[in-house]
């Protein structure tokens, strides 16, 4: 939730508001309301660019229809930045992004029953002839794709932050149970079998930590960091899928069922690997770069 509503919403509002803009919405996302980006669609996951709502000009508002899907945040929002196309046979540089009030009319659908992160809202959203004022274009006008990119390349960083920290607590959690039980009287945490494992888990662990902030560093330092922000997104879930994984098996039985926490990390780290660009995006992008890097 607050991955979304800082990294995202904010920050796209900071980035590309207008004055005007600003000044109205960022006090009440500091302090009473809730954002959510609109992004995906039934048809357009990967790839973004697909989207189907649509906006049209109509005097001084534009009048959107269509649905969006998977959006974080939606159940308890007020303010949405939903994007859609002015102009299909533009492709992608017809999309735009708007900002729109729940009471504009929009109509939350089913809410997704998810294998993890449950405390988060995610649900499906309908359009059906919502007005907004053209001064709630966020930005410009046939550039919500630009905005899109850049937000989501930021946004990496943020959800690798979230998988080192849900590897961590997975960690956490077992390590201690590994020297309090004990098998054919020695800990199991004295094993050597065991010792390789955790030893390793927390090497992997430390180097998604310092993979993310050495995006983090790049980012705030204005140097280009889209390859690395997908380096640490993807190796972070990765790792909290080991991390957890592993904390499941060493604590048996027990890490199998919901009185402790390790099931709950295990069934949350699966995300990682999905939204905000899935796995096979980061390598693609990956490659990509490292492709222009070597062949110019």
């Amino acid at each position: 939730m607050c991955d979304v509503h800082n990294t995202l919403v904010n920050t796209v509002f900071r980035s590309y508001g207008s004055e005007a803009l600003k000044s109205k919405y960022l006090p009440q996302l500091s302090a009473e309301k809730v954002g959510s980006f609109c992004l995906s669609e039934a048809v357009s996951g990967s790839d973004a660019f697909a989207l189907q709502t649509r906006a049209v000009r109509d005097g001084d508002h534009y009048v959107i229809n269509g649905s969006k899907m998977w959006i974080t945040n939606s159940g308890e929002a007020d303010i949405f930045l939903v994007f859609a196309t002015v102009d299909p046979s533009k492709g992608y540089k017809g999309i735009t992004c708007f900002v729109v009030e729940k009471d504009m009319g929009v109509v939350i659908a089913k809410k997704e029953k998810k294998l993890g992160i449950r405390a988060s809202s995610t649900c499906q959203l309908s359009f059906d002839d919502v007005r907004v004022p053209a001064e709630n274009v966020l930005g410009e006008v046939g550039k919500g794709y630009k905005i899109a990119i850049e937000i989501l390349n930021e946004g990496r960083v943020g959800i690798a932050a979230q998988m080192v920290g849900l590897a961590q607590g997975a960690f956490d959690s077992a390590m201690p149970y590994l020297f309090e039980r004990k098998q054919f009287g020695t800990r199991i945490g004295d094993f050597q079998a065991m010792q390789h494992q955790y030893a390793q888990i927390a090497v992997e662990i430390e180097a998604a930590r310092l993979l993310t902030y050495n995006a983090a560093r790049m980012k705030e330092e204005g140097a280009s960091f889209i390859k690395q922000a997908a380096m640490a997104k993807l190796y972070a879930s990765q790792v909290a899928q080991r991390a957890s994984t592993k904390a499941v098996e060493w604590m048996g039985g027990v890490g199998f069922t919901r009185d402790l926490p390790v099931e709950k990390f295990y069934r949350d780290c699966m995300i990682g690997a999905i939204y905000e660009g899935t796995s096979n995006i980061q390598l693609q992008t990956i490659a990509k770069l490292l492709t222009k890097d070597y062949q110019g």
